[in-house]
């Protein structure tokens, strides 16, 4: 994840084996075919300091202009890596090395870092909480439910695309009905669904559309009645609703008011999300590279703003301010570039990106799994495509540290780098299961 961007060949050469012929999203003007599109780390980017700063905002709800910042904020952020994700799933068929890197880039971390903060919850807050790999706790929800969706992408992609969307919505829907089991915290994995599938569904040419001027355009009004939106729902909706983690009952909603307003929350994410989009930078900056670090970021912050909760360093008057507020806003943005930094990366490869070839030895005259016909982009080996890249963990592309094979799985940061917390009780906090 540290290191020069390079384009995202993963999604072009399985796509050709695989009998389609479409090309990839664009590298950026004068860049070589061979290297990443930078448009997607920096999404992943700034979609990860919009986590880390709408963590930070947490505490500070009690003042209208965070709690509106915050509710806008959740409308969309986790949507744009759902949407990633998803895209990047494309050329996911369950073959064994896929799930190889699936269970490295994602299942692994995820086991760990549920323990962890598990442990840490208990010695610091004294929480009495199990270690239990089954009910996710605070931010760790996105990896398993990322492992979930990532499993089910060969279901969605032989249906119709109408039929997927249609399905995944009504899947939604049920959801938000019924009280799921908190097994794998189920209610977040069925309600951010349809994000996974439209992203599976997108094509390069959807992309272009996205990032069209004319989207730019009308991306401000979309902008400008979110936010106003935001600020009047206070005192009338909970941010909970963004956050998707409880029922319409548990929200005070009967079903025709729940389904009414999932459908709306879930167009009005659409919107935001393309919105964001638009305005990402295309080309390479000095920041893109930190675009491929989101997985460590994500997995690393939690710890940060729940110990700055915990010890009580948000209760002092002055961080309740609009000067305080700032700061504690500039304070996530820096958090969010430290952690995604390459060197910070470095350090927590062993962690993050764990490499599991001892535990899946190769065997012995098997069939490379690149489909006959399937070529390899200049510079990349039979291992750098879609398989080694997108279908690993996320929208992360193959970025690698000077010197580190690229078909690492390292990509798991779709979100994971991702994130959403949630609010306090909801996913800021314990997840179903799990003590508050």
């Amino acid at each position: 994840m540290s290191g020069v961007p390079q384009t995202p060949v993963e999604d072009h050469r399985d796509a050709r084996g695989a009998g389609r012929s479409e090309p990839g999203p664009t590298a950026a003007p004068g860049s070589g075919g061979s290297e990443r599109d930078p448009f997607f780390d920096n999404a992943k980017l700034l979609a990860m300091v919009l986590v880390v700063v709408g963590h930070a905002w947490q505490p500070l709800k009690d003042s209208r202009a965070v709690w509106a910042a915050y509710f806008f904020l959740y409308t969309f952020h986790m949507p744009v890596f759902i949407l990633l994700s998803g895209y990047f799933s494309r050329t996911f068929r369950g073959r064994p090395r896929q799930v190889q890197r699936l269970v490295a880039a994602v299942l692994v971390p995820y086991a760990v870092f549920e323990t962890v903060y598990t442990l840490y919850g208990n010695a610091v807050d004294d929480r009495g909480n199990d270690i239990s790999l089954l009910t996710p706790w605070y931010l760790t929800w996105f990896l398993i439910a990322l492992f979930v969706w990532r499993l089910t992408a060969p279901l969605w992609l032989v249906l119709r695309p109408s039929l997927a969307i249609g399905l995944s919505v009504v899947i939604a829907l049920l959801g938000a009905a019924f009280d799921a089991d908190p097994v794998l915290n189920l209610d977040r994995v069925l309600q951010f669904l349809p994000f996974f599938v439209l992203g599976l569904l997108m094509r390069p040419e959807h992309w272009d559309l996205v990032r069209s001027r004319w989207m730019r355009i009308v991306s401000l009004p979309v902008f400008a009645a979110g936010a106003v939106t935001a600020y009047w729902a206070r005192g009338r909706v909970t941010s909970e609703w963004a956050v998707r983690s409880k029922t319409w009952e548990q929200l005070g909603a009967d079903w025709p008011a729940g389904v009414a307003m999932s459908l709306a929350l879930l167009v009005c994410s659409l919107l935001l999300a393309a919105s964001f989009l638009a305005w990402v930078p295309r080309r390479q900056h000095w920041f893109t590279a930190f675009g491929a670090g989101t997985l460590v970021a994500y997995l690393l912050h939690g710890l940060i703003i729940r110990t700055a909760a915990w010890e009580g360093w948000y209760e002092p008057r002055f961080w309740h301010t609009p000067a305080g507020e700032l700061l504690v806003t500039v304070f996530g943005v820096g958090l969010a570039l430290v952690l995604t930094s390459p060197p910070v990366r470095r350090a927590f490869r062993p962690v993050v990106e764990p490499t599991l070839d001892w535990a899946f030895p190769g065997r012995p005259g098997a069939a490379p799994e690149t489909p006959p016909g399937a070529r390899t982009a200049p510079g990349t080996g039979a291992r750098g495509g879609a398989e080694d890249g997108a279908e690993d963990g996320g929208p992360s592309q193959g970025t690698a540290a000077p010197g580190t094979p690229e078909s690492r799985p390292e990509h798991a940061e779709a979100g994971a780098a991702t994130g959403a917390g949630a609010e306090p009780g909801t996913g800021g906090g314990p997840g179903p299961g799990k003590a508050p």
